[in-house]
């Protein structure tokens, strides 16, 4: 008879298995972000109908080691803003945010997003690679008119990720490592 500590020794640290809780893209730098129940996205570019595919994002003509194709970010860490973070200098933040207003293109649940990085990566039939932290910047404060927004997701503001295969993302689709 096995322990539950040797279930989870036996299974690893990465028998993870989330979900696509809902899709976002923008127009254009600043534009609203529409929720979408599927969106194709195209490797080497990104996501039809979004801002960075179309190269008319705010950052679109600045270089980014590790691209814009498309951005993730957990609804947990979304959830903990309303929680009321408390900053490194004691300062009480209650943020209510809605996953558009993250300004991140998918919102998933029940996925470590960090532990992507330099990973790859399924979210329904499209395979990724995990690229870098997509760190929150101060043009996502202003946006979004919610002081302290920046400090409070470091290092929690999700991943981006470089698309692999074309292929169509729903809202609901499973999300889990490439085990090939």
């Amino acid at each position: 008879m096995t322990t539950e500590q040797d279930e989870r020794t036996i299974a690893g640290p990465d028998t993870w298995r989330g979900n696509v809780e809902a899709i976002y893209i923008a127009e254009g730098a600043g534009a609203p972000m529409q929720k979408l129940s599927e969106v194709r996205a195209i490797p080497g570019q990104g996501l039809e109908g979004d801002r960075y595919l179309s190269g008319t994002g705010h950052y679109s003509d600045k270089p980014s080691g590790g691209g814009r194709e498309i951005t993730l970010i957990e609804i947990e860490a979304i959830r903990h803003l309303d929680g009321g973070v408390i900053t490194s200098w004691g300062t009480q933040l209650d943020i209510k945010l809605a996953g558009g207003e993250t300004r991140r293109n998918i919102v998933t649940s029940g996925v470590p997003l960090n532990h992507l990085l330099d990973r790859e990566f399924w979210v329904g039939d499209v395979l990724m690679r995990g690229t870098r932290l997509c760190e929150p910047c101060n043009y996502l404060e202003e946006l979004t008119s919610r002081p302290g927004m920046r400090m409070a997701l470091m290092h929690r503001g999700g991943v981006r990720a470089n698309i692999l295969n074309e292929g169509v993302i729903r809202a609901s689709d499973g999300i889990w490592l490439n085990r090939d």
